[in-house]
């Protein structure tokens, strides 16, 4: 009761506007006084008056006044007190238009005539001066009308009269000043669009601001479904899933002209203004919406229209530093409290500190303080940290390379100058990028994002280890993209990437392949944690599912085909830049393949089981097998899967069109497959193999658990055995994958005649070497003495010794090193060719050896000095593993 007492002692003594209201509306100051702040706000949002008009103001009246003293009082949050003022801002709107309707076609429902709230209504986070910046829309077909009327005259109509409900002025004040000019063409449109022709305009012809006003949008009053029907079309207008750096550029320039604006404001002092100043609250709004622009396209966990909770989201999703988002967000708390100050004092549209003084030492006593100059002192450093953030954002987008011909020699000189061999045929190049015939650069837009990053562009591939063989990729990879403007863009915003991309086309034909289909893989590497490794399996499940939130399935198949898109390019980068091992970069291909496999999996069941229902007592189990099961992919690899379902396959499933359980889930099984590797508008994401099923391609695609075990036991080979030692259960619940589990324990323990074995193992050898013969110099995998030749001595003791059942081979060969059936040398061997396959996959997918400057590359990365010393290394350790070959199965005949 004391902080209510004090409140009202505050505000009767510095606030002639909240003073006035105090003496008007006694019937709330006894609830106020009496600490029932509830009651008092339920209070005034139920007064009623002869016109709607004079009851919304009476209204606005008491919600500001209880709303102010409970401030004041400290009872009451800044999140609460924006959100009434907001709510009651929507309250406003559907009273005001429903009397509109009911003034012209009585009785008629309220329909057809939805309002879109943006800036801090549509945040939610309205003050108690606020504008609102609606947008009106109609739906032609709905909206009570006259029978004579043209409906499109009867909705602006209806627009204006909602306007004058609120706006005009009166004894009482009051509703709320509406702002129509955030509308399309405001000078031109009329104040009601057809929803068909803004969504129209949306798509089509939206400036760039537009776009980020529409970051804080939602349906706040009016026809709901209307609103949501409009505010749903236009989501890819809102949020691109390609990053666009112009963005980022158009926000730091609306910053650099409200600074020009009001340059009175920008000193900390009097006449500060807490808006618009420089460190103050719309630096704090345009940083969280600058980063939702460039990342929420991909991440809808960060379209939150509340900025503080927009900071948060960036944090959590690794986008912004936590330190920035607790400076910031708590900045925006303070500056946003001191702004409620300024207008409690004479309900002024004001966020400024007054320059009189008088006037200036009454706001800061409501904000608790002695005076201006206490207020100012607080302001001061909460501004200053704003704003260097806020500038090392600025000064990041607002980097330049380097122009060409500044010193007026011609640009063949110029390009030699660089370093180029051939000026002549990279002139030949530039003429036809200029042409107007590539499609990527054909539009105004996208010549001048082109022409502005061109020189550092030329700059950074002169640079790269293979200049010729860069610019060359650069050429195929413009050609192959639809659009190359964001790429353009980002290239200007964050020159960083330029030495990457140059290295990117000089030593990887892959990775270069994916970026000229793909360009928003560039993307992924602006933040500094694309270099390292993604996490583990929950972590990518839980990274996966914050993407997809509450999309539907076939968005489900793009989200996840982008994300895991994105990090595939970035591991294939990290493996060029010799940022991490290898080995460990194969394990995050496999961890992110496993991901994508459980996310999309129980994706498709879901969606199976809306029209077949489920098989009672039954489940689909995945096994992976190969790289995949032993958790070391390569930038290509396939997937080899065995599907299997437990239970009855006698069974029938309990869906409004139920399938008999052998037939579900052969279907289901086909679904998930395609989910994998079907490619959808985002591309292709996998190839799965499933040949290593019961009985091969002759075989179900997805066998019963029970028929699985027999066919192991009874009828499969000795290289169907050999695949399940790196058998990995990667799908089905804990029991069904113990069962599955306990059915490869018992085959791969099981007693065999060694001597058979042996010789089975030696003539798949030979059969594979004479129908898949090595591809190159550096097919490690097949060439004698490799990969292939390591994997079938492992498995050979694997299934003869019962020893190192583990399906990563780097394990099993440590664990029978130490049972003494592998020299130690045989576990450097894997190391090096295990690596040496994940580099050769990426830089040289033929397995020729490649040039120069990529010999080198894949020399230091694994860690030797040049090619020779590292091609005399392979030489030995295939010998090492020729050794154990000729120990094991005898000389080589093939």
């Amino acid at each position: 009761m004391n902080a209510i007492r004090n409140a009202i002692t505050c505000a009767s003594t510095n606030s002639p506007f909240l003073g006035s209201l105090m003496e008007r509306n006694p019937d709330l100051m006894a609830l106020v006084e009496a600490g029932d702040l509830d009651a008092a706000l339920h209070s005034a949002l139920a007064r009623q008056s002869d016109t709607v008009g004079s009851a919304l103001r009476r209204q606005r009246q008491g919600v500001a006044l209880v709303t102010a003293l409970a401030d004041l009082a400290g009872l009451w949050n800044l999140t609460r007190v924006t959100r009434i003022l907001s709510d009651f801002a929507d309250h406003a709107l559907d009273q005001a238009i429903a009397a509109a309707i009911e003034e012209r076609v009585p009785g008629a429902p309220n329909q057809g005539f939805a309002v879109i709230a943006l800036g801090k209504h549509g945040g939610r986070e309205l003050n108690y001066s606020s504008d609102i910046d609606p947008i009106f829309l109609f739906d032609p077909q709905t909206l009570p009308h006259r029978e004579r009327d043209d409906v499109a005259e009867a909705a602006v109509r209806y627009g204006r009269r909602v306007i004058e409900l609120l706006s005009a002025l009166d004894a009482d004040g009051y509703v709320f000043r509406v702002d129509m000019r955030l509308r399309p063409s405001p000078e031109v449109s009329p104040i009601v669009l057809p929803v068909e022709a803004a969504i129209s305009y949306y798509e089509s012809s939206a400036l760039a601001w537009e776009q980020a006003a529409f970051i804080r949008s939602r349906v706040c009053a009016g026809d709901r479904p209307l609103g949501d029907y409009f505010l749903n079309a236009i989501q890819p207008f809102i949020w691109r899933k390609s990053l666009d750096f112009g963005q980022l550029k158009n926000i730091t320039a609306m910053t650099a002209q409200i600074r020009d604006h009001y340059a009175k404001g920008q000193k900390i002092g009097l006449g500060y203004d807490l808006k618009r100043g420089h460190g103050g609250i719309r630096e704090c709004e345009f940083f969280a919406q600058a980063h939702q622009l460039i990342h929420g396209g991909r991440d809808v966990a960060l379209r939150n229209p509340d900025t503080r909770e927009a900071l948060a989201a960036l944090a959590t999703a690794g986008w912004i530093k936590p330190e920035e988002s607790d400076i910031l967000g708590a900045a925006y708390e303070q500056l946003r409290i001191a702004e409620h100050r300024l207008q409690m004092h004479s309900d002024r549209q004001t966020h400024s500190i007054p320059d009189n003084r008088d006037t200036a030492d009454a706001v800061a006593r409501l904000h608790g303080l002695a005076d201006a100059d206490a207020l100012i002192e607080i302001i001061r450093p909460i501004s200053t940290s704003v704003a260097a953030i806020y500038d090392r954002m600025v000064d990041a987008s607002g980097s330049e390379g380097p122009r060409m011909a500044e010193d007026g020699l011609p640009l063949e000189e110029q390009l030699a100058d660089l370093g180029y061999a051939d000026p002549a045929a990279v002139m030949q190049r530039m003429t036809r990028w200029r042409s107007g015939n590539i499609r990527a650069i054909r539009s105004p837009s996208a010549r001048d994002a082109f022409e502005a990053v061109l020189p550092a562009l030329l700059k950074a591939i002169a640079d790269a280890p293979d200049s010729d063989r860069a610019i060359a990729r650069f050429d195929n990879m413009i050609e192959a993209m639809p659009s190359a403007i964001n790429v353009f863009r980002l290239l200007e915003a964050r020159p960083g990437l330029m030495q990457l991309v140059a290295d990117i086309l000089s030593y990887t034909p892959t990775l270069a392949e994916d970026l000229g289909r793909q360009s928003r893989y560039l993307d992924a590497l602006i933040d500094a944690s694309a270099m390292d490794l993604p996490g583990d399996v929950p972590e990518l499940l839980t990274a996966m599912q914050r993407r997809i939130g509450q999309a539907d399935y076939q968005s489900t198949l793009d989200i996840v085909r982008d994300y895991v898109g994105e990090k595939r390019f970035a591991l294939g980068v990290q493996l060029i830049e010799g940022r991490n091992d290898a080995l460990d970069i194969a394990r995050s291909y496999a961890h992110l393949a496993e991901a994508a496999l459980q996310t999309l999996t129980a994706a498709t069941v879901a969606e199976f089981e809306k029209s077949h229902g489920k098989v009672p007592d039954s489940e689909l189990v995945i096994l992976a097998l190969g790289r995949l099961g032993g958790e070391a992919l390569t930038h290509a690899s396939d997937l080899d899967l065995i599907l299997l379902f437990t239970g009855d396959h006698l069974a029938e499933s309990d869906g409004a069109r139920p399938l008999g359980a052998t037939q579900y889930y052969n279907r289901l099984a086909q679904r998930v497959i395609a989910s994998l590797s079907v490619p959808t508008a985002s591309g292709a994401l996998y190839e799965v193999d499933t040949r290593l099923r019961p009985s091969g391609a002759d075989g179900l695609l997805c066998a019963s658990v029970k028929s699985f075990g027999q066919y192991q036991r009874e009828n499969a080979w000795t290289w169907e055995h050999m695949a399940l030692t790196r058998a990995r259960l990667l799908f089905g619940s804990d029991t069904a994958c113990g069962e599955v589990r306990g059915i490869i324990a018992d085959v791969l323990n099981a007693r065999r005649d060694v001597d058979k074995t042996r010789a089975e193992i030696a003539d798949m050898r030979k059969d594979m070497a004479a129908h898949k013969p090595p591809k190159g110099e550096l097919d490690v995998k097949l060439l004698p003495g490799g990969l292939v030749d390591m994997e079938f001595i492992i498995h050979m003791l694997q299934l003869t010794r019962h020893e190192g059942l583990v399906p990563q081979l780097g394990s099993a060969i440590d664990m029978l090193a130490r049972a003494g059936h592998l020299p130690a040398d045989f576990a450097q061997a894997y190391a090096l060719l295990g690596r040496l396959l994940v580099m050769v996959r990426l830089v040289a997918p033929d397995c020729a050896v490649p040039p120069v400057a990529a010999q080198s590359l894949i020399a230091q990365g694994l860690g030797y000095a040049d090619w020779n010393a590292l091609t005399a290394a392979i030489r030995d350790y295939r010998g090492v593993v020729t050794v154990e070959w000729e120990r094991l199965f005898g000389p080589r005949d093939f």
